[in-house]
């Protein structure tokens, strides 16, 4: 086993770091961009430098040693603040560059974020950004991304979250499934209607309604399940196959409802605890963020904000 200088050992203590955040040593090859054996071989040659163990391997799972989490807890801070001090300094003049790595789900990034994260990189050639696309709730520190767009009600207090956009849940179905089965001008109609809808857990769903105008008048309706899928895409496209009513978030459903293969049903009623109302953008909290994450995260809301005036004026 080759012996490690001290010029080359900083990187092996990193790369142990990376590790105790993955927990795995194919994520964590994965995050540093090296393969699986590069990564097993560095910790192997810190483990033969060091004279103990620092991580016990299984089948299944990669834990610390005692004195593997000892010494990943004295590296944690440090770190992070050589890292957090080398990004002020690129951040401070020239051009904006640099990486964002972002998460956002499924349907909302293919509707609405590919064509404005392609026009922000043609403002700015020298970013790159990094776009996971999952409906999965994931630990942004832990898996790496700088920001996440949530469609939720409530943002952890361990996130610092501004305001995307409003969203509104909405009732459609296509024209010629109305034409077959009549148009519904009450909820407790719901119950002779084919549903289609985003599941919660096994039970079937209960729809729950306000009026708009008279607020006091509530009702819940069980509906008739007809299909279930968790991807408001999947269920979009059901609908304008004539496969029932489907309860679906406005930007999911907004563009066929202007194109007329989906019809708005039940306007005057405003559905309630089903999808969030807001569409936030998220980081974790840091005391310094990195300027190219600053700027492109004004940058995209200030374009949502663009097309809410554009909206507005439309209505």
């Amino acid at each position: 086993m080759k012996q490690i200088n001290n010029e080359h050992l900083w990187e092996h203590l990193y790369w142990l770091t990376i590790l105790a955040e993955q927990q795995s040593f194919t994520r964590a090859a994965e995050r540093l961009d090296v393969s699986k054996s590069a990564m097993s071989q560095k910790i192997k040659e810190l483990e033969t430098l060091a004279g103990v163990a620092l991580v016990q391997r299984t089948t299944r799972s990669v834990r610390l040693t005692e004195a593997g989490q000892e010494l990943v807890n004295d590296l944690t801070t440090p770190f992070a603040q050589i890292t957090q001090s080398f990004l002020a300094i690129c951040d401070s003049s020239g051009p904006v560059r640099g990486l964002v790595r972002m998460t956002a789900p499924v349907a909302f990034a293919r509707q609405h974020l590919i064509a404005l994260i392609s026009k922000f990189l043609k403002i700015y050639p020298q970013v790159r950004v990094q776009l996971e696309v999952t409906d999965r709730i994931i630990s942004l520190a832990a898996e790496g991304f700088d920001i996440a767009v949530r469609h939720c009600q409530k943002i952890p207090d361990t996130y610092v979250a501004q305001s995307l956009c409003t969203t509104r849940t909405m009732l459609v179905a296509s024209p010629t499934y109305l034409q077959q089965h009549g148009l519904p001008e009450h909820p407790s109609e719901l119950i002779h209607y084919d549903c289609l809808y985003y599941p919660r857990g096994s039970k079937l769903p209960s729809w729950r309604f306000q009026h708009n105008h008279h607020t006091e008048i509530q009702i819940a309706v069980d509906v008739s399940a007809l299909f279930a899928t968790n991807n408001s895409e999947s269920i979009r496209d059901a609908a304008i196959e004539d496969l029932g009513i489907a309860m679906l978030p406005d930007f999911s459903a907004k563009a066929a409802v202007l194109a007329g293969t989906l019809v708005e049903v039940l306007p005057q009623w405003q559905i309630i605890d089903e999808f969030a109302h807001q569409i936030w953008i998220i980081r974790p909290y840091s005391a310094k963020v990195p300027r190219v994450v600053t700027v492109f995260t004004r940058w995209l809301r200030a374009q949502f904000e663009l097309k809410n005036q554009s909206t507005v004026r439309d209505d």
